[in-house]
């Protein structure tokens, strides 16, 4: 209901005033989102007032309308009725304001409102915490805009999933919600692809037990593939590695990445690898190597090197892993390097 075109071609005096009455930066939002300016009706004072009476300060407020000006184009009572919701899993204003400061476009995201309520009664129905549902209004606003009956029967679909392939009623609810808090996405998947890539997993004769654990590996990212694509993904590998079917399955519940990263970056961090010096034998005894972008391995490789480590002559395991993972290793081989080779005060049998 705002247009779009600059019907006056003349800027609305007063949204500019209320705006630098605020020490807003109108430059930004004439670079960003001109139209704005040309709006006949704003709410520049009340949206201020309502953030200030939130506890939020003048820089704040500005901070907020110059990164997202539609802010201003909210009527109070839209305003009004998305911070009453958002206090349903704050903990204080303070927070809220805080979030509002870094995520102004999902809180004046105000269109799918009735939307956005019914679906947080679900989650803290569903035992979700209320730092989590915050978590994903935030990053994954999307997930409130649907209709609270679709999730609701995406969440039926993996919960019955989950029962056909084995598991236990005693263990579902907490599957679920990890499922959750570390994908919120899945929630935008249609039941229908949910059923199809358990199915494509099951073909291709991955046990129950087997594909419950790569949707735990995976933290629900499967639910974002199609068949089509890990069916490629899995040919690719299966050339490159010279393995039958069994063998691939076993690389693959090793390294679901094989499953779950598309034919071109596969090759990408293959290439990258062999042009180390690094042999296809030496990946495919530890193929979580592939889940490393080029530039980490290179990175690390040079790491390793000036200590005089070669990852060429030995296994890859000093690569993998997080960040937190590759300090630790690097660690025990930089102070492996740095003992004495002979120390005259420790026991004849001391263990390294």
């Amino acid at each position: 209901h705002y247009t779009t075109d600059k019907k006056s071609r003349e800027e609305n005096k007063k949204i500019i005033e209320s705006l630098c009455g605020l020490s807003v930066d109108i430059k930004k939002i004439r670079r960003l989102k001109e139209w704005i300016l040309f709006q006949d009706v704003a709410y520049v004072k009340e949206t201020a007032t309502i953030l200030q009476e939130m506890g939020a300060d003048e820089a704040t407020v500005a901070s907020i309308f110059e990164r997202w000006p539609e802010a201003i184009l909210r009527s109070p009572a839209e305003v009004n009725s998305q911070r009453e919701l958002w206090q349903l899993v704050c903990q204080n204003e303070k927070q809220l304001i805080k979030l509002i400061e870094q995520f102004p476009e999902s809180f004046f995201t105000t269109d799918f409102h009735e939307n956005q309520k019914a679906n947080i009664l679900f989650f803290q129905e569903l035992g979700l915490r209320n730092n989590i549902i915050t978590r994903f209004l935030t990053s994954a606003p999307n997930i409130f805009y649907n209709p609270v009956e679709k999730n609701k029967h995406t969440i039926k679909t993996l919960q019955r999933s989950y029962l056909s392939l084995g598991g236990s009623d005693a263990n579902m609810k907490i599957w679920i919600l990890k499922l959750l808090s570390q994908n919120p996405f899945i929630l935008l998947s249609t039941s229908t692809a949910v059923q199809e890539n358990l199915e494509f997993l099951q073909k291709n004769d991955f046990t129950n037990h087997e594909v419950l654990q790569l949707l735990s590996k995976l933290k629900g990212f499967i639910f974002q593939l199609t068949p089509t694509s890990m069916q490629k993904s899995m040919h690719f590998s299966k050339n490159v590695f010279k393995c039958c079917d069994q063998e691939l399955k076993h690389l693959v519940l090793r390294c679901p990445a094989l499953l779950y990263y598309s034919v071109p970056i596969l090759e990408e961090r293959l290439e990258g690898l062999l042009k180390e010096g690094i042999s296809i034998e030496q990946i495919r005894d530890t193929p979580m190597v592939l889940e490393l972008t080029t530039q980490i391995v290179q990175y690390r490789i040079k790491k390793l090197s000036a200590l005089g480590y070669n990852v060429r002559s030995g296994n890859l395991e000093t690569l993998n892993g997080t960040k937190k993972d590759f300090e630790v290793s690097y660690g025990k081989i930089q102070s492996k390097k740095e003992r004495p080779m002979f120390n005259p005060v420790a026991p004849i049998n001391a263990e390294d």
